[in-house]
């Protein structure tokens, strides 16, 4: 121990310094810096409610063309892929043989005619004859049975020429429908048979089409609610595709549930004038419920889940964040419809949120438009 005046005065110097070195210490802390985010502002908007489902595109008419004759095929007056409107010539098949068929039925039918004509004559001479008693009754009676039995040749002759007629004029193949035609499954030279099992070629009608989907069970009851009143409209799209074909209107509902799938089968219409729809593809089907009015949307990036449940980082006007829960709705095009929790006009973190605690400082990168300004939303689907 210092006991001296100057030892006891240094010893007050160090404690001094060390005591100002603690206090400058506690007094300067250094600060966490602000985060970069970017940032979204919620706003309100009318939300169409869709229901989603996978579907197929049916043909409205499919038509087998098989021939009502057989014989020689001579002509195919089409391409394949062609479309071909109703009554336009698709094949010619030979048609001698039935041109010949129908020249003798009408030669028969010229012969029995004669003939029918004299049995008549012969039939209303002898009435006239039994009154003056040159003849008997009973002759009388046989020459009507025999004029009867003449017309009764007549009548069977004249439906053997409308029948060669017919399948003369069927030798001539004509489109039943206007459609799309497939492959061609028969070629010129071929000998075709009457009905037999293997077509000339399969017709599509593909304006209009139907497109087919199931929705479960449980959703039906809200369709069919949402179906009293009016029609249903029914947007579809291809798989990777984003352009959506509308004009589609609910036009068929199942009269059960399928047991095996607890689901209900549905259809829509399409008018399809531009053939954006095919026959046999599958489509991501959206159908319109109703619409959802002034809605509080917000970025769907914006939205983290935590242990009590949804929430979103708000940014306070002093650029620090608040963690506020919120409930979620609807879903659509990368928005998420926020029920409960913020209003529209609030500024939420839509990228970052990762590295932010609440209370944290934030420095805004990028907000874009700092708003939800896209187009008019149009795949929602329930949440």
């Amino acid at each position: 121990m210092i006991i001296g005046r100057n030892g006891i005065l240094l010893l007050g110097i160090v404690l001094v310094f060390v005591s100002g070195c603690g206090k400058g210490q506690a007094g300067a802390p250094k600060g966490r810096p602000p985060v970069a985010v970017t940032a979204g502002v919620s706003e309100t908007r009318n939300i169409p409610i869709d229901m989603r489902a996978v579907g197929s595109v049916e043909a409205w008419t499919t038509v087998l063309i098989t021939p009502q004759v057989g014989g020689n095929l001579l002509a195919v007056h089409f391409n394949e892929g062609d479309d071909v409107k109703k009554g336009d010539v698709l094949f010619q098949i030979d048609p001698s043989i039935y041109r010949a068929a129908l020249n003798q039925s009408l030669a028969n039918l010229a012969r029995d005619s004669a003939t029918a004509s004299s049995s008549e004559a012969d039939a209303e001479r002898y009435s006239g004859l039994v009154e003056k008693g040159y003849v008997t009754k009973q002759q009388a009676g046989d020459m009507a049975m025999a004029a009867a039995a003449a017309r009764a040749t007549v009548r069977a002759d004249s439906a053997l020429v409308e029948n060669a007629r017919l399948d003369l004029a069927h030798c001539t193949v004509r489109a039943p429908i206007s459609g799309r035609t497939g492959s061609l499954l028969v070629h010129i030279g071929n000998l075709v048979k009457a009905n037999g099992d293997q077509p000339l070629v399969v017709i599509n009608e593909i304006a209009p089409v139907r497109v087919s989907f199931s929705v479960p069970e449980g959703q039906f009851s809200e369709i069919r609610r949402r179906a009293q009143g009016g029609a249903l409209a029914v947007e579809v799209s291809t798989p990777g595709d984003s352009v959506r074909v509308s004009g589609g209107t609910l036009t068929f509902v199942d009269n059960a549930v399928d047991p095996s799938t607890a689901t209900v089968l549905l259809k829509a219409t399409f008018p399809n004038t531009n053939h954006a729809l095919w026959p046999g593809q599958f489509v991501n089907v959206n159908l319109r419920l109703g619409e959802l009015n002034n809605a509080v949307v917000v970025p769907s990036n914006a939205v983290e889940s935590g242990q009590e449940g949804d929430f979103v980082y708000v940014i306070q006007p002093d650029l620090t964040v608040k963690m506020q829960k919120v409930t979620t709705g609807l879903e659509f095009e990368g928005f998420t419809v926020i029920e409960s929790g913020i209003t529209a006009g609030d500024r939420v973190v839509t990228d970052g949120q990762l590295r932010l605690t609440p209370g944290a400082k934030v420095v805004v990168q990028s907000t874009g438009s700092d708003s939800i300004a896209t187009s008019n939303p149009a795949g929602t689907k329930t949440s």
